[in-house]
């Protein structure tokens, strides 16, 4: 037991044109030492695209983008007695959730040809929440690996 006591929860802060909590985490995760001007202008120019594409407000299709990556079940490796290691399915909670389907989605955005950062973003931002793209593919790959190693879950 720690002697200092328990450390305060931050709240994360909100962005300043949207206000929302959500934009900030994804705009901390787009940032690249320190540079967080250009990653606010990337995530602001991948937003305005998504207006343009889909005529609807972009901050539900980010969130639904976000809600169909985030995975409820995942692996992680566990070494038994023998020295061989095990993938063993885990319930994921709802923040590391969020978490994944963030550095999902913008992994999956990388890897994209395109233009620039800003449109590769908002095409995967897309097709996410229409249920396609490289981060649901990796959301199902996971799930299927769980559900594969089902017989393992009482390692956990």
């Amino acid at each position: 037991m720690s002697r200092r006591g328990t450390a305060e929860k931050r709240t994360a802060k909100s962005d300043p044109i949207f206000r929302n909590r959500l934009v900030n985490m994804v705009v901390n995760r787009i940032m690249k030492d320190g540079k967080k001007l250009l990653a606010y202008q990337i995530l602001y120019r991948a937003v305005k695209k998504i207006q343009q594409k889909t005529e609807t407000n972009p901050l539900l299709v980010l969130r639904q983008a976000i809600r169909r990556v985030t995975p409820n079940i995942g692996v992680k490796t566990r070494r038994n007695k023998k020295g061989s290691t095990r993938k063993v399915p885990i319930e994921i909670g709802s923040k590391q959730g969020r978490a994944l389907a963030i550095r999902w989605l913008l992994e999956a955005s990388q890897k994209r040809p395109g233009r620039n950062m800003a449109f590769k973003l908002s095409s995967e931002l897309v097709d996410a929440a229409k249920g396609s793209g490289g981060a649901i593919r990796k959301k199902e790959a996971t799930h299927r690996m769980a559900e594969a190693n089902r017989a393992l879950a009482h390692f956990r």
